[in-house]
């Protein structure tokens, strides 16, 4: 049988009683070894010199008391007991000395004499296994009956209902990575990765946060959500203010930023405190930040580095506590070679960068996202709409196909469902609706790519035509299209498009080669020349 050994602190206060009256006193050290069920075979009792008669006096009434129990003091003079650092030191290093034999022994760290400093010390050396033995924890008695001893429990850190407990703190971690995601069951594994690591991010760190990703992917509604986790967290007090930097112009962007004096300009009939002090001790969001001046630029580093800035006619600096978090659909590296973005500001934010995928990088995220638009509808109108099965089906294998846009990314189907929502007859969303929103998508899609082939080839062929030509196609048709309209002749324009080859090989027929490329697609010279 293994032999009790307890390390434990001499309590300098709750030790201590008068010669006549400290049996009347419950002391933790005394109590402890009048435990009927606790046989002590050796107690290590670090004490301080200050304290060496209340040593003397405890070791005369434990050996009354348990007569069996070794009592061997260990000294550990403590400059300043409450000192962290210095405690942790102090009984590191007595652990690493100590010769443990876990063989023969087992041993109990006794954790309520001391300072509060050195119970947290002895708890941490205790769970990182620097003292291999389990917490004793002493308790005054409720009654006052008899012997003082009180009560002991004894704390196994290796149990498994402590591993219950950090089962919890997965629990919240869990909770709150969902909370980021608006309670979405997100399937991607990619982005439910990046969401658990911001999740850590927004909880251990104030640092400044960058999110990258294409308009739409969801980068304005992931930095609210950030803010209220840390609100719930208590970590932030005050609220979320949030700017698209691509709206602020001129002048009026460093007033709307750092705000300005009365009479600072024309115009500035009072003062204006600006943004950046709006989001004191709050998160400031600032979208687009990209699209910021130079200038502008240079005082927001200011702000993140020394929490101050000037605002505008003003050289008196205000100060302002906030969490940061910019938004970019623009490539900053990129920017800054250019000498559009410095360096030092991006380094500054690009400690923390996450990427945000497009909902083409998510298609397996579509079906879960459709069920929140749903709910977030009926949340917002009171209205339970429901997709039937057919109509389900037909608009996922609509969503999937990679031929899909979605060029507003989540943008685009939160709108999408609204739609089929708000015109479905009674409540449920049909084939007919999903039919007609599969061709407005399809209209709207082509309508954003004015800008290019897309725009000429809509002009040429109907839409169910134009489905059908592989996107490998449509840049070479386009082109083809296009220098067909600047000619007056198929023969001219043939003399254009094949101008290399012909240098080769005389006998072409121009002409003929351009119109026999055009059948392929069911067009001819008058379909595709401009009227």
């Amino acid at each position: 049988m293994k032999r009790q050994v307890v390390i434990s602190f001499l309590g300098s206060v709750l030790d201590s009683g008068t010669h006549a009256r400290r049996w009347e006193k419950w002391r933790p050290n005394i109590g402890m070894c009048q435990q009927d069920d606790l046989v002590i075979d050796r107690l290590e009792l670090i004490y301080d010199k200050r304290i060496t008669t209340l040593l003397t006096t405890v070791r005369r009434d434990i050996a009354m008391v348990s007569p069996e129990t070794e009592v061997r003091p260990q000294l550990m003079d403590l400059r300043d007991p409450w000192d962290f650092e210095e405690v942790y030191a102090a009984l590191h290093d007595f652990a690493r000395a100590y010769p443990f034999d876990p063989e023969t022994e087992d041993y109990l760290i006794q954790i309520t004499t001391g300072t509060h400093v050195a119970q947290i010390c002895m708890y941490l050396l205790t769970e990182a296994h620097y003292f291999p033995g389990r917490l004793l924890q002493l308790s005054p008695p409720r009654g006052r009956s008899g012997l003082i001893a009180g009560t002991y429990s004894i704390i196994d850190l290796d149990l498994s209902r402590y591993d219950r407990i950090a089962t919890r703190f997965e629990a919240e971690r869990d909770e709150a990575a969902s909370f980021l995601k608006s309670g979405i069951a997100t399937r991607n594994a990619a982005f439910n990765h990046m969401i658990d690591q911001i999740e850590h991010v927004a909880i251990r760190s104030s640092a400044p946060v960058l999110l990258m990703g294409p308009t739409g992917a969801g980068k304005s509604h992931l930095a609210r959500r950030i803010h209220e986790l840390k609100q719930a967290r208590r970590q932030l007090a005050g609220p979320f203010v949030e700017i698209n930097c691509a709206t602020l112009r001129g002048d009026g962007a460093m007033s709307t930023l750092f705000g300005h004096t009365k009479g600072a300009f024309t115009g500035a009939v009072g003062a204006r405190p600006g943004l950046l002090r709006a989001a004191d001790s709050g998160m400031l969001f600032l979208d687009e930040i990209g699209e910021l001046g130079l200038d502008e630029q240079a005082m927001i580093l200011r702000a993140i580095e020394d929490r101050t800035f000037l605002p505008v006619g003003s050289d008196k600096p205000v100060q302002s506590d906030f969490q940061l978090i910019a938004g970019t659909n623009r490539n900053l590296g990129q920017a800054v070679r250019e000498g559009r973005f410095r360096e030092d500001l991006y380094a500054r934010l690009n400690l923390w960068t996450f990427h945000l995928p497009g909902l083409r990088d998510r298609r397996e995220d579509i079906e879960p996202n459709i069920a929140f638009e749903l709910a977030r509808h009926r949340g917002e109108t009171g209205r339970n709409v429901t997709m039937n099965r057919e109509a389900e089906r037909r608009f996922l294998a609509f969503a999937l196909d990679p031929a899909s846009l979605w060029s507003a990314n989540f943008r685009d189907l939160a709108a999408s469902i609204t739609r089929m929502a708000t015109l479905a007859p009674s409540g449920r969303i049909t084939e007919d609706v999903v039919a007609e929103e599969i061709a407005r998508l399809r209209l709207l899609w082509r309508g954003a790519e004015t800008s290019g082939g897309e725009a000429v080839l809509a002009d040429v062929l109907p839409p169910e035509r134009l489905d059908a030509v592989d996107p490998f196609d449509r840049p070479q048709l386009a082109r083809v299209i296009e220098t067909c309209r600047r000619h007056r002749s198929l023969s001219a324009a043939g003399r254009e498009l094949f101008a290399a080859s012909r240098r080769e090989k005389s006998t072409h027929n121009d002409a003929d080669r351009l119109r026999k490329y055009l059948a392929r697609f069911g067009l001819a010279w008058g379909d595709v020349t401009a009227p």
